[in-house]
């Protein structure tokens, strides 16, 4: 009797223990389900919000303008223009600005701007209209909807000004004026990253990085991109970057961001002046 009662009762333990098992793995999931994905800029006291497909989209507008040397106040013109534009999304059919407008500008080939194709190639796009902007004396001191107006030719050129805010926000974090400023909440990477992939795209981006990969991780440690805004340029473009680029961490100059705790950069003990890009495992 006494046996059975012990089997009892540890099948009985074993049960429980199974139960709190499952009740604990189910949280984790359901909490992770309910993660809303977004990608935050902050100046000051204010912020603003954006999808991260929005955010990718901002941060390819901006490094354009960093790879140029453009002053931040280009990029704040060219985000807010592309905002009102595409709302920051690479759209392939016409709106406002006619049946034959593409891309992130809604550009138009039947206006110059390239090929269909072209127009719908991002950094294509992105030095089309700082091309225009560039050409505009004065633009810096110009209020948006000028300088913007100039460029796009826009049916409705009063509402640039709506997206101003945003657009300095943005461009200030991801020019790097402003750091650690830029924060992305994402859910855990589904998939392995791939360092050579996360180079790639910064190439893409802001043209030759001196990176060095080692296992999961990109180190910049030197040039351009290795120090000052220039380095929180690109760290906050790979932040911007990290869903589709499965990058769970970046540090730089003493700041964490860790994609899994969502509390936005940390003070840690990164090293200054050496940017490096961790990505996920593989699972299994």
């Amino acid at each position: 009797m006494r046996r059975l009662r012990r089997t009892l009762t540890l099948l009985l333990a074993l049960a429980l223990a199974a139960g709190a098992v499952y009740a604990v793995t189910t949280v984790l999931q359901r909490s992770e389900t309910l993660v809303t994905e977004r990608c935050t800029a902050v100046v000051g006291t204010a912020s603003f919000e954006l999808a991260t497909d929005q955010a990718a989209n901002a941060a390819l507008i901006t490094s354009v303008a960093v790879r140029r040397g453009l002053p931040p106040r280009a990029a704040t013109i060219a985000l807010a223009t592309a905002m009102q534009e595409s709302k920051l999304r690479n759209i392939d059919y016409g709106d406002q600005a006619g049946p034959d407008s593409r891309g992130l500008f809604q550009q138009r080939p039947s206006q110059g701007w390239g090929t269909e194709a072209q127009v719908m190639d991002p950094v294509h796009a992105s030095n089309s209209f700082y091309n225009g902007l560039v050409k505009v004396p004065d633009y810096q001191s110009m209020e948006i909807t000028e300088a913007a107006q100039t460029v796009q030719r826009s049916a409705f050129p009063e509402a640039y000004a709506q997206h101003e805010a945003m657009g300095r926000a943005f461009a200030s974090s991801l020019t790097g004026q402003s750091t650690a400023a830029l924060d992305c909440t994402l859910r855990t990477a589904d998939s392995a990253g791939d360092p050579d992939a996360v180079v790639a795209a910064m190439t893409k981006a802001f043209g030759p990085v001196s990176a060095a990969s080692q296992g999961r991780t990109v180190r910049i440690e030197s040039g351009r991109y290795s120090r000052g805004p220039a380095a929180w340029a690109l760290a906050q473009w790979t932040v911007a970057n990290a869903k589709s680029l499965s990058v769970t961490q970046v540090e730089l100059d003493g700041h964490t961001w860790n994609r899994d705790n969502h509390e936005g950069w940390q003070e840690s003990k990164a090293p200054a002046g050496a940017l490096t890009v961790t990505v996920s495992a593989p699972r299994g």
